[in-house]
């Protein structure tokens, strides 16, 4: 899944249109369907916004986890 397909997941997952989301973190709607579509990445700044306002890791959006609090879960060894 990318960074994109993961944004609008997150989105969604949330009830909030696209216009919603720009308005609270102060970017244009056309800027964030651009970040969804995967036609234009975030600048890091833009990333840790993101993150916040979703409550999700950097870990989960930026495709390093597959667990939105990227807490890194090992299996029991015993």
């Amino acid at each position: 899944m990318s960074i994109g397909s993961r944004l609008k997941t997150l989105r969604k997952e949330k009830n909030l249109t696209q216009k919603t989301v720009a308005e609270a973190l102060d970017i244009s709607k056309p800027v964030l369907s651009q970040y969804e579509s995967d036609q234009r990445t975030p600048s890091v700044d833009r990333l840790i916004s993101l993150a916040r306002f979703y409550q999700a890791s950097l870990d989960y959006i930026c495709e390093n986890v597959d667990i939105k609090d990227g807490k890194i879960y090992y299996p029991n060894k015993d």
